[in-house]
């Protein structure tokens, strides 16, 4: 039982970085999105879209 505290301190900074890795990739995502409907509101369209009118 030497060690007990450093494992459950190791365990305890591990699950600490994973919420806040899931957190920020979460929020980055919610920017992400906002930001893809910003510009397809104004117009902007993903090169990956067909042009209107071109038949591929």
């Amino acid at each position: 039982m030497n060690h007990l505290g450093f494992v459950l301190a190791s365990y305890g900074i591990t699950a600490a970085a994973l919420v806040i890795i899931i957190g920020w990739i979460l929020i980055d995502q919610r920017i992400q999105k906002n930001e893809l409907k910003r510009l397809e509101v104004q117009g902007v369209r993903r090169r990956s879209a067909k042009a209107p009118g071109k038949a591929q």
